[in-house]
């Protein structure tokens, strides 16, 4: 139960050797001008804070401008479809969410884009966790204990709060129900800071939600963390359990962001930047950049994101079918 608080063919063999050529080319002269990375939400946002990270790098180490372009709206969409519809040549890229690869698809009813086939999978470049947490007066203290309470209080009679329908803290917490058999409300809240408010207030017991705005009030012992959405331990948090670790194992719901360049550019181009960004993610300076922004980092090549969406396609869906959320 929802309930809302606020708005809402075959190549000749004369051809091949020019083909091969022009590839070659491509990559050796690649990037020759400056690169737009369209990042699909506003300003200052931790999409937006990665985007200007992996810009930052790209920017150093080629001696090419990598712009950010902010392009925000329909849950990300908006800056996916143009990244989609522009040339393949490299120099129009996505910094994608887990929503414009994957969950989206599955909650709107019409997508400007296909989520596989619009784009060349080029890096993972991070994660972030999310936190079950909740007010001090509840009386538990570990995510089992959470589920119990709710199998007690009777379906439906406890809430937790998240700032959208079909947000990654909405849908980690219908993944956590499917697989721990219980029911609790979703109270929809207008932006995370108001879930947040509400919370330290006792207005509502509960929260899944995207950790780094409650970290400083976990720390303060003001919010209880009952466990993290990710398949390890936060880096911020190291005493608290994940959610897998509690009795649920396979639970992994860690929001994730990626680099994406249009369908059909030339795998050369695509391998340089993939290997670039992979090879950031491990620089002690790139690290600290991407923490500093309330993320993780979590590197991985062209065919590690492929094979990551074709995981986490199937997952989702799954979620969200046994969710029976209605498309936007």
């Amino acid at each position: 139960m929802t309930k809302m608080i606020g708005r809402r063919t075959l190549v000749a063999v004369g051809l091949a050797t020019p083909m091969i050529a022009r590839h070659g080319w491509a990559q050796s002269t690649y990037p020759n001008k400056q690169i737009r990375m369209v990042v699909p939400f506003a300003t200052a946002g931790t999409t937006d804070l990665l985007g200007r990270i992996a810009a930052q790098h790209l920017t150093e180490v080629w001696g090419q401008t990598v712009v950010v372009d902010n392009k925000s709206g329909a849950g990300g969409n908006l800056g996916a479809e143009i990244v989609a519809k522009a040339p393949a040549d490299g120099y129009t890229l996505l910094l994608g969410t887990v929503g414009t690869g994957v969950t989206n698809q599955f909650l709107y009813k019409t997508m400007p884009y296909d989520s596989v086939k619009s784009f060349a999978p080029v890096a993972i470049f991070g994660e972030v966790a999310n936190v079950l947490a909740v007010h001090p007066s509840v009386p538990v203290k570990t995510a089992q204990e959470y589920v119990d309470y709710c199998k007690k209080q009777g379906d439906g009679k406890v809430s937790f709060g998240s700032p959208a329908i079909g947000g990654t803290g909405h849908l980690a917490m219908e993944y956590f129900q499917s697989l721990a058999g219980f029911k609790v409300e979703h109270i929809v809240y207008r932006g995370s800071s108001l879930v947040l408010k509400d919370l330290l207030a006792g207005h509502i017991p509960s929260t899944m939600d995207n950790l780094p705005p409650y970290l400083p009030h976990l720390q303060a012992g003001t919010l209880r963390a009952l466990g993290v959405s990710s398949a390890k331990r936060w880096f911020a948090m190291p005493d608290v359990p994940t959610i897998a670790e509690q009795g649920f194992p396979g639970f992994d719901a860690a929001p994730w962001w990626y680099v994406a360049a249009p369908a059909g550019t030339p795998p050369e181009i695509v391998k340089k930047l993939s290997d670039e960004l992979v090879r950031a993610s491990k620089l002690p300076e790139v690290i600290k950049r991407i923490r500093d922004a309330g993320a993780a980092e979590l590197g991985g090549s062209s065919e590690d994101l492929a094979a990551k969406m074709v995981a986490e396609n199937a997952k989702w869906k799954k979620v969200v079918d046994a969710a029976k959320l209605e498309k936007q």
